[in-house]
């Protein structure tokens, strides 16, 4: 499909013509962070921000979501949830936050087909936007990717200046594009070597690696080691790390009612707090922190590889960011490499 550039000055109109025909999701300043929200106009969004400090799962994978209601007793019954049904688009999602849907897409899409998260993925596009300038915690080149991949965007924006370079990705991006054409023009050799540029100093900034190489076989002959232990004595278990995480999926199921009606509602959950696996005869499988500890580490860099065959973090750098006790998966797995 051919390249494209669009100035930027013109990236408000693009945008404001966009609202009026889908739902759009793009970075917006909160309480001095950023996340993804529904907004109306261009003036709305901020793409100052590298990445929005909730990943873009908030969007599909809420982290409050009714599933349906019910009237109690006897003569009850349910009343589903009407599934939504309107295209969105979502814009400015960073290559890593989208490469996280090839994990949660095995998760809400395998045996069993969630309805509540399809109902909105089915009907998503992306548009990338490359990161020029990663930070000091980013590390996605570990798992083969790019801070200018266009791997998992129908579309993929990247900043060379006064204009976008413009990567229309799939049959998707081309048929947005399509309606709005006369916003862009055709990408020139200039425009294509600055974008080779952005890319090159893109990947040449980021400094830290995650070494990969053995890692699910060492990680099957450690489970007693004492790291989980040195580990979790530094850990609060507040449980910032999964939240935050763009892979993590763990959910809880509450009912809540009246005497006349009430509702189920999934709520996200922490596989770090005790009460997560806390069975019903009151038996705990992973009663003190270290249990948990080291099976979020397992959970990504082990179970998932075996079950699904991709490694179940994207190097975004969230859970070391905002991490309040510093603790650093770079470092765990570099000390699981040494062992």
């Amino acid at each position: 499909m051919e390249n494209l550039v669009i100035k930027s000055e013109k990236l408000p109109e693009m945008i404001d013509k966009i609202t009026k025909d889908y739902m759009v999701f793009a970075p917006v300043e909160e309480n001095e962070y950023s996340t993804f929200m529904k907004i109306e106009k261009a003036e709305d969004m901020n793409l100052e921000y590298l990445l929005p400090r909730v990943p873009t799962k908030s969007i599909f994978f809420k982290q409050t979501e009714t599933l349906f209601k019910f009237t109690p007793g006897r003569k009850g019954d349910i009343k589903p949830i009407e599934l939504p049904n309107e295209e969105h688009i979502i814009f400015g999602i960073r290559p890593c936050d989208a490469r996280s849907f090839t994990m949660l897409d095995p998760v809400f899409q395998g045996d069993f087909k969630d309805p509540f998260y399809n109902s909105k993925r089915d009907k998503a596009i992306f548009i990338g936007l490359s990161c020029n300038q990663p930070e000091i915690n980013c590390f996605c080149t570990s798992f083969d990717d790019s801070p200018t991949s266009s791997k998992n965007v129908d579309i993929l924006f990247t900043d060379i200046g006064e204009k976008y370079h413009v990567e229309v990705v799939t049959e998707k991006g081309e048929k947005l594009i399509g309606k709005i054409k006369s916003l862009f023009d055709s990408a020139s050799k200039d425009d294509e070597e600055a974008r080779k540029k952005v890319e090159d100093e893109a990947i040449k900034a980021i400094t830290r690696k995650m070494n990969l190489d053995g890692i699910v076989l060492k990680l099957d002959k450690m489970f007693d080691h004492e790291l989980w232990h040195n580990t979790a004595i530094k850990c609060i278990g507040c449980g910032i790390c999964t939240y935050l995480c763009p892979t993590c999926h763990c959910f809880d199921m509450q009912d809540e009612s009246t005497l006349k009606e009430g509702a189920r509602i999934r709520v996200w959950d922490s596989c770090m707090y005790p009460e997560y696996t806390n069975h019903a005869a009151g038996h705990n499988p992973r009663p003190a922190r270290m249990n948990r500890v080291r099976n979020r580490v397992y959970h990504k860099f082990s179970y998932f590889p075996k079950n699904s065959d991709v490694t179940a973090c994207t190097g975004c750098g969230r859970c070391i960011d905002y991490c309040p006790v510093n603790i650093d998966i770079i470092d765990i797995i570099a000390k699981v490499g040494e062992t």
